[in-house]
């Protein structure tokens, strides 16, 4: 099975120029998937929008179910 992530790539090249590509990552596991979501979510030195998470069926997960998927909690 393969997990794909795509996500757009946003670089600052020079003060106040950005450089964007939309990149592609292929997983043989949801748990690479998802690590590799949480580390693109967690920032670093690219700034990252429009993550898609898909799953092996060609899904995306999105919303809560991406959510808890990360382990985030939706109860406070």
């Amino acid at each position: 099975m393969v997990y794909r992530i795509s996500y757009d790539q946003i670089s600052v090249i020079k003060a106040g120029h950005y450089e964007s590509s939309m990149r592609t990552e292929y997983f043989q596991t949801e748990q690479e998937a998802l690590g590799r979501a949480r580390e693109l979510l967690d920032g670093g030195e690219h700034t990252h929008h429009a993550i898609e998470l898909f799953d092996d069926k060609g899904n995306v997960l999105a919303g809560v179910r991406l959510q808890l998927k990360l382990g985030a909690s939706i109860i406070d």
